[in-house]
């Protein structure tokens, strides 16, 4: 059976309903014509292969619903890329926690198919997580209460993963925990996948951006008795509601939850797709309040139909935050946190902007008078929501025996990582297979617990050509890709056709596997067997007969793999429909299979085919091939004391106004900036840099240590052949350095490896110094720590001392300061005895709770305090350096 007609599929089910009417996942009648409706959409349109043909076994009632509840909405990937089968296990795995929990049969019908059926979190590559998970938690949770196994599965998900930055791919639930740690979003991931197993409905929590200070979070609610909590993944608490991020959430602007399919809850619905809800939760963790949008065009009539972004500033752009459309009165809303917006609306190439204060302003009119072309620039004010902080009570000794527990679930974990590979034994293999010490150590390492994968792909590296060539193939893909790719892709790369033309490009467009923020897969052997040899030999002596082939063969399709993964080239070959990204993807996988050099640009996200002669842009709906038609984009800046270099992301931004009257941020690479490498003014602009010809937007701001902003939007046209060039204006808040609370100099701490007292001025002499108390492996205190790193040099100039406490000799023994290379020199580190310091801290300075860590002043020692940070701040560095050099 090739696959089964949407008829089929229809009378299959109505057979199974009519034999059993009493065992319905879906109980309303109703409900279950609408998922069977949104179904047999799907499987007409998507009739390609037999992407349904699970569907055409013997199922039971339950398993029935539920595979047709899945299939209605989930993202196309998931459909074209894991079998029937894989869904089916799954669920039968749900159904089997949903009867032998405690907890099963008390979970509402709504939450039970929102928030525990799925499998999929966010846009991770799917895996066997749910059967694995279920094995390993069972018999830890059976005997407990509701609440109590959402805390104790936390504990579990602690034992496996902590937090580490990574880049922007999801890893898989698995991939954590055979890697260890996670960025927020993979520990999230994680951390939702894991109570789902035991049949406990979980959802992943957003912030898509912070208003106070750059970065965004994620984490994880559970639905308790009724109500949903929330808690840090893989950060466990004594009680629900309880994480480093309490403050930072009572300052944000939004908080949001994709719910698989068509969700009806209580929260406010921000949007609805054929895939998933997107709701906001905003009101669980701040003080809100809603305002009215409308859009207006030149002559002020409403515009039905308006896109309209909600925007905040956050590394340096203005980032879409939510996304709504206006009705037939040219009007809609959102509920945020009480701080200010950009609104951005659109239609047709024509739009407008305006600043929004949640709180203040009931309603905003935004008229789209704006076309692309002008040249101006504008200032903007922006003020985040105010500190605030709302904490449940906790004992000292459910403090205690948390800190306990979290001890022994670490060293449970790196009993794990110790089994890693060591540079020593990386050398030793390295060594043994006559391969290249250095490079492989590096490469070994940084696999962690893939070691095993990568080691055997090397092993099997004969040749002296070999062995160059498969090293070159693993320092290309990502640190996160050697940590979960495959045998089978490595070795299917390794064999890519040669383009003899130019080896780097070979090396760089050809053989090497990753493309954008896919999951690697095997493509290379596929497409050598699945593409008729007439078609290679015509791609191959016309390469835009190519684009032309897959312009003509993939539909395009925005809403099909909304929420998922990027589908895998050979995904999108079998459906022969993707979503744009997916396509993309398709495309220059199928060149690199046939020796064609082709690539997504990073920066633009444009796809092109790369020669000797030039890199020649693609465009699906042209009918001849692009000419790439450039200018260069210049921008003079007269260095500030505080800052002599701004940094992309951190200081400026450069984004594309689309034809649509949107923005498509431009992603240079951060590269490293000591090196010289990374985006810099300097290093961009300073000479200039070349650009597509349009219009473009170029953002700069000033983070205040209030967490404000002040921006600067320069609009400007790039015309081909011509150079334009403006001032970068980085704006600088008037006001003088301030003394804003007290903090006695001669405060004492205990000095490391004894029992002495010293006191601050006896440690940093007369004048300013910094003191902070850290929180020992929380993710604030990190970012702190990295962001000081990174301004080492500019500490160390500045002379002054540095003294880092930690809250008790345990925390201390915790602290591993290799993950924080680079500190400056003129750090002391010591112990806060009883906490008499964060106390005088928190007393002084009046924050409003004492127990958020890290805390940090700038003090003299005639104990005056002209700085204060506390909690989550990214940059905490930069801030504290614009203070010092204002002293």
């Amino acid at each position: 059976m090739k696959f089964l007609s949407i008829c089929a599929l229809s009378v299959a089910l109505m057979f199974s309903t009519l034999s059993c009417t009493n065992n319905h996942l879906i109980s309303d009648e109703a409900e279950r014509v609408l998922v069977q409706s949104d179904f047999d959409k799907r499987a007409a349109e998507w009739n390609q292969g037999d992407l349904f043909k699970v569907f055409g076994q013997e199922l039971t009632e339950q398993q029935r619903e539920a595979l047709t509840f899945l299939y209605a909405y989930m993202p196309l990937g998931d459909i074209t890329d894991y079998t029937g089968e894989f869904f089916l296990e799954n669920i039968d795995y749900t159904l089997k926690a949903k009867q032998e929990m405690p907890w099963g049969k008390l979970i509402p019908e709504r939450e039970f198919r929102h928030f525990v059926l799925p499998i999929r979190v966010n846009n991770e590559n799917l895996d066997n997580s749910r059967k694995v998970f279920y094995e390993e938690l069972k018999d830890r949770v059976k005997n407990l209460s509701l609440h109590d196994a959402v805390l104790e599965v936390n504990h579990w998900c602690h034992e496996k993963v902590v937090y580490t930055p990574s880049d922007s791919r999801t890893s898989s639930p698995l991939a954590s925990v055979k890697t260890a740690y996670g960025r927020c979003g993979e520990e999230s991931t994680f951390t939702v996948a894991a109570p789902r197993s035991v049949g406990i409905p979980a959802r992943q929590v957003y912030t898509p951006r912070w208003a106070h200070t750059d970065d965004n979070h994620a984490w994880v609610e559970a639905w308790v008795d009724g109500k949903w909590y929330f808690l840090g993944a893989c950060e466990p608490e004594p009680v629900l509601n309880l994480g480093w991020f309490n403050a930072p959430a009572y300052r944000g602007m939004l908080m949001h939850t994709k719910v698989f399919g068509r969700y009806n809850g209580p929260e406010e619905i921000m949007h609805q797709n054929p895939n998933f809800t997107e709701i906001n939760i905003i009101g669980n963790y701040a003080p809100c309040a809603s305002a009215n949008v409308k859009i207006v065009d030149a002559e002020g009539q409403a515009v039905d139909g308006a896109n309209v972004e909600f925007k905040v500033y956050n590394y340096a752009e203005f980032y879409t935050v939510a996304r709504k459309q206006t009705n037939a009165e040219g009007k809609t809303f959102l509920t945020a946190g009480k701080g200010d917006m950009l609104v951005w609306a659109s239609k047709d190439g024509k739009f407008g902007y305006g600043k929004l204060s949640f709180g203040k302003d009931e309603e905003l009119v935004v008229t789209l008078d704006k076309t692309a072309g002008e040249a101006y620039s504008i200032k903007l004010d922006i003020i985040p929501p105010v500190e605030g902080v709302n904490m449940p009570e906790v004992t000292a000794e459910q403090r205690a025996e948390n800190t306990r527990r979290m001890a022994v679930e670490d060293s449970i974990r790196n009993a794990y990582v110790a089994t890693f590979m060591t540079d020593a034994t990386a050398r030793e293999f390295a060594k043994k297979y006559q391969l290249d010490e250095d490079a492989v150590a590096k490469i070994l390492v940084a696999s962690r617990g893939n070691y095993d994968v990568i080691t055997n792909f090397l092993a099997r590296l004969r040749s002296d050509k070999s062995k160059e060539g498969g090293i070159d193939m693993l320092q290309r893909i990502s640190a996160k890709d050697l940590r979960d790719v495959s045998l089978e892709v490595l070795i299917d790369h390794m064999q890519s056709h040669v383009y003899k033309e130019n080896m780097d490009y070979f090396r760089r467009f050809v053989r090497n596997p990753r493309v954008a923020n896919e999951m690697l897969t095997p493509y290379k052997a596929f497409f050598e067997k699945a593409i008729p040899e007439a078609d290679k030999a015509a791609f191959k002596a016309d390469w835009n007969k190519l684009a032309t082939w897959v312009a003509e063969n993939i539909k395009v399709d925005a809403n099909c793999n909304l929420g998922g993964a990027p589908i895998s080239p050979a995904g999108v070959w079998n459906a022969r429909v993707a979503d744009a990204h997916s396509r993309n993807i398709f495309f220059v996988s199928m060149a690199r299979s046939l020796g064609i050099p082709s690539r997504i640009d990073e920066v633009t996200g444009k796809v092109q085919l790369i020669s000797n002669d030039a890199m020649t842009d693609v465009d699906f709906e042209a009918t001849e091939p692009v000419e790439n038609k450039t200018g260069k984009f210049m921008a003079t800046y007269k260095p500030i004391k505080a800052l002599s270099d701004p940094k992309y992301y951190s200081h400026f931004s450069i984004s594309k106004l689309t034809d649509a009257g949107t923005l498509q941020l431009l992603n240079y690479d951060e590269g490293d900036v000591d090196m010289g490498s990374g985006a810099t003014w300097s290093n961009l602009l300073k000479n200039g840099t070349a650009l597509d010809e349009g219009n473009y937007l170029m953002v700069t701001g000033t983070r205040l240590a209030n967490g404000g902003v002040l921006a600067n939007l320069e609009f400007f046209p790039i015309e081909s052949g011509k150079t334009t060039k403006v001032d970068m204006v980085m704006r600088e808040a008037q006001d003088e350095v301030q003394v804003i609370g007290n903090f006695n100099s001669e405060s004492l701490y205990k000095v490391l490896g004894s029992d002495d007292m010293k006191s601050i001025l006896n440690t940093t002499g007369r004048g300013y110094y910094v003191v902070a108390v850290l929180g020992v492996n929380q993710e604030p205190t990190n970012h702190a720590l990295r962001d000081i790193a990174e301004l080492a040099k500019d500490f160390e100039e500045w002379g002054r001392s540095m003294v880092l406490l930690f809250p008790s000799e345990e925390d201390y023994a915790k602290f591993r300061p290799q993950d924080f290379p680079g500190l400056p020199k003129t750090i002391t580190f010591g112990i806060d005895k009883d906490g008499a310091i964060q106390n005088q801290i928190a007393k002084n300075m009046k924050l409003s709770n004492k127990t958020i860590l890290p805390m940090f002043i700038i003090g003299d020692t005639f104990n005056r305090v002209v700085f204060v940070s506390q909690g989550y701040t990214i940059g905490l560095g930069e801030q504290m350096m614009k203070i010092v050099h204002k002293l």
